[in-house]
């Protein structure tokens, strides 16, 4: 969910926005839906496993309930185009990151600084927004990369934003952006668990040597 604003588009917002209206009661085919698991195991529940090393792996497994779910992987992508809905199907309307060459238009032309609802025959039931709306640079996607992949990425400074794992916890447990994940809008499925309990697990994977998953 580390996210800055990389994207560009062909036209003008009006324009834009106006066709995400149009598109919104014609959903694009993609991949069904995946029944992602909508809890998150507490991190008092792994202190059972004696071994500090398995430990902290089984905790980052848990976390990767959140960065492999939708909220999260979306704005992460590995290509050229950011993805949507439960189906990470690229975006509509057509976008590029801004250094493919194409028009530049920030986010903000279409995302406001809050989720925007919109008729109830839609099916894109709402607009997802935020103030500081964006995606991941490449340097941060984790699309189709395994779990140990991310988590050795999220620990790589040169490649995390420059973010400790002091910062990394502070970022997944505090920042209101990455919280959009739990506050999606209409028509979205929220991130498993809460912020809370993200942040928590974070917190007990770093306690207990920050291990990823070989």
């Amino acid at each position: 969910m580390i996210r800055a604003p990389q994207f560009a588009v062909r036209a003008g917002s009006l324009a834009i926005i106006a066709f995400v209206v149009a598109m919104a009661g014609s959903r694009p085919s993609g991949a069904d839906p995946s029944s992602a698991s909508t809890t998150l195991r507490n991190a008092a529940e792994f202190s059972s496993i004696s071994n500090p090393a398995d430990r902290s792996r089984a905790l980052f497994e848990e976390i990767g309930k959140v960065l492999t779910n939708p909220r999260c992987m979306n704005c992460h992508p590995a290509g050229d185009h950011p993805l949507q809905g439960d189906d990470s199907h690229e975006h509509v309307p057509p976008i590029w990151r801004a250094e493919t060459g194409h028009f530049e238009v920030n986010c903000s032309g279409c995302h406001g600084g809050k989720n925007f609802s919109l008729h109830e025959a839609a099916t894109y039931r709402s607009i997802p927004g935020h103030p500081r709306w964006g995606f991941a640079p490449l340097s941060m996607a984790w699309e189709g990369k395994s779990l140990g992949e991310i988590c050795r990425q999220l620990k790589d400074v040169q490649l995390n934003g420059g973010r400790d794992l002091a910062a990394l916890e502070e970022h997944i447990a505090k920042d209101d952006l990455v919280a959009w994940g739990w506050n999606p809008g209409e028509g979205r499925k929220p991130a498993p668990g809460s912020q809370q309990a993200a942040g928590e697990l974070v917190q007990a994977w770093i306690d207990s040597g920050a291990e990823c998953p070989r």
